[in-house]
């Protein structure tokens, strides 16, 4: 369990990330999420960066898992097409802010102060509560201006998508397929001088 080379985290951001979680390996997709014991594996994997995620949530996640799993991969549906639309340059659409919206609404956020940070707590059905988060992190990102610079990878197998501020990477990540990419160059290079 708690597998974290399993899960693609390129982002930092749980949305991303979730969307991530459909990878291509070997010209063929897979999806990381197919049942319960995955979905809960990935948030084990992206606590680390939700500062209030502790037992007793885990504790409500389990008690409705399955609940969770179907809102969580209905969610991903959703932000695939709506972050692939961004990437390809296509505006933000209204309708997808209200989509955002709606999902906070059915779990609005209460804050704490932890470690001198203002933390946003969710309230509600634990279903909703993570879609609530999600919601929270692409709305955070669209109010910074960052998801304008969502990118697909170069690779055009690939179907991980990144943040791209600088406007100088191609590649989800090297390891993924920045090395993999600059291998096949010079294994071509090395045939042509032969």
């Amino acid at each position: 369990m708690q597998e974290t080379n399993k899960f693609p985290l390129l982002s930092g951001n749980i949305s991303i990330d979730l969307v991530n979680t459909e990878v291509v390996r070997w010209g063929q997709r897979y999806d990381l999420l197919l049942n319960n014991e995955d979905i809960l594996d990935w948030l084990y994997v992206v606590k680390e960066d939700n500062s209030f995620w502790n037992e007793q949530l885990f504790i409500k996640i389990k008690e409705h898992l399955s609940q969770v799993t179907l809102n969580i991969l209905e969610m991903r549906k959703v932000l695939r097409k709506e972050f692939e639309a961004i990437a390809d340059q296509h505006h933000i659409s209204n309708d997808f802010i209200t989509f955002l919206e709606k999902k906070i609404e059915k779990a609005p956020f209460t804050y704490k102060l932890i470690e001198h940070n203002l933390i946003p707590f969710p309230i509600g059905e634990i279903e909703d509560v993570l879609l609530s988060l999600i919601a929270f992190d692409i709305l955070t990102l669209i109010e910074e201006n960052k998801l304008t610079f969502l990118k697909k990878c170069s690779n055009p197998e690939c179907v991980l998508l990144f943040i791209d501020v600088g406007g100088k990477r191609k590649w989800c990540s090297m390891k993924i397929c920045g090395n993999r990419k600059k291998v096949a160059r010079f294994q071509h290079r090395k045939l042509e001088d032969n």
